[in-house]
């Protein structure tokens, strides 16, 4: 996965001891949910703030298939700790919880989602999310590109120039159904088959 490595070169990621001691407590955790992880390279990042207990966020990417048009990944927080606030012009992505909880801001809104709950966000929505202890998200999308991510903080070295949609605070799937549904999903039709398959699985982990 090309643009995997392009996030591992970057100067965005924890190294050296700090790193081993996150994916110990990280691994310590799935211990204790009883998971597992896809033998690949997380990235462990503090998006170059250099405060990774407050804004960081650990990623195992599962597939980033371009051509085929699909991208999944597990993001995992612990407790307090923040993935910042960013969009992107290209990746429509759906959040599914896993285990734990955490606070979720798109646009103008702020609310908690648990294990189970779904979110589609579309292009050019700014969000963040916080874990209410430790959470694992499985985040499905369109193809990841590192260069698609815009920041909210200029102090982020990966920023990049985003129109945001007509009505970005909220998205239009969020403004059609008055909650955090668990089985009405807003999906782009590319990737609609494949997502509804990696629903399932993550499913999986809630029982």
């Amino acid at each position: 996965m090309d643009e995997l490595d392009k996030g591992l070169g970057l100067n965005i990621t924890v190294t050296g001891a700090a790193r081993d001691a996150a994916l110990e407590a990280f691994h310590r955790q799935l211990a204790d949910w009883g998971l597992a992880m896809p033998p690949v390279e997380p990235l462990v990042l503090d998006f170059g703030l250099g405060a990774f207990a407050e804004t960081g966020l650990i990623e195992y990417w599962v597939a980033n298939e371009a051509q085929a048009g699909y991208c999944g990944k597990f993001l995992f927080v612990f407790d307090g700790q923040t993935c910042p606030r960013h969009r992107h012009a290209l990746k429509h992505e759906t959040f599914f919880v896993v285990k734990g909880r955490v606070r979720m801001q798109t646009g103008a809104r702020t609310f908690e989602m648990q294990a189970g709950d779904v979110l589609p966000v579309a292009p050019g929505h700014f969000h963040r999310f916080t874990g209410l202890g430790p959470a694992l998200l499985l985040e499905l999308s369109t193809p990841c590109q590192i260069a698609d991510n815009d920041f909210e903080n200029p102090a982020i070295p990966i920023n990049r120039s985003v129109e945001p949609e007509k009505g970005a605070g909220r998205s239009k799937s969020e403004r059609e159904r008055p909650g955090l549904g668990r089985n009405r999903l807003d999906r782009p039709a590319k990737c609609f088959q494949f997502t509804l398959l990696l629903r399932q699985l993550a499913l999986a982990f809630c029982h």
